[in-house]
């Protein structure tokens, strides 16, 4: 697996991301801030098409690549501002992991979608984000989720933490 610069999604935070997202085998699916497609790839297998969206060269090179590596075939991988791109697009639910243009991304999926799911490092972008989601009555859930990782030390092992992420899912309310 390629990844561009950046910290991938990690496949822990991918597995509680698609499990909140409620996927169906139907769905049409769209990746915001793609990166590596790591997230594209998991939820490739478990809906009709994905969406893989970024705007930087070395996010989608590296996505081609690693789709290409996975064999996976219902991926579309577009370049360009998600705001932009979602415009033109039908999808059933979208994650979030990059958060430039997260006031009109999030615009665009509160009409557009039955949920969608935020992943976030930044406190700022977490407080973004809840506050239009309240705002619009589409706040479902915030988690925060912190994994560690065993590493031997000597003789044993010791847990080392990884950064916390945060997941803010929105999305109609049942």
């Amino acid at each position: 697996m390629r990844y561009p610069r950046g910290t991938p999604t990690q496949p822990e935070i991918i597995a509680v991301a698609l499990s909140k997202l409620e996927l169906k085998p139907g769905d049409v699916f769209a990746d915001i801030g793609c990166g590596s497609g790591s997230v594209s790839i998991s939820a490739g297998g478990l809906v009709q098409h994905v969406y893989a969206i970024d705007n930087r060269n070395e996010a989608i090179s590296a996505t081609q690549d690693n789709i290409k590596e996975f064999g996976i075939t219902n991926i579309k991988i577009l370049k360009g501002e998600a705001s932009e791109l979602l415009a033109d697009l039908y999808i059933d639910c979208a994650f979030v992991g990059g958060s430039g243009n997260i006031d009109s991304v999030l615009e665009i999926l509160m009409r557009k979608t039955r949920r969608f799911v935020v992943s976030a490092v930044r406190v700022e972008t977490v407080a973004e984000a809840l506050g239009i989601m309240k705002q619009n009555n589409k706040f479902m859930e915030l988690i925060q989720i912190q994994i560690s990782r065993g590493h031997e030390l000597a003789g044993g092992t010791m847990l080392k933490p990884e950064n916390p992420v945060f997941l803010i899912v929105g999305g109609k309310q049942c």
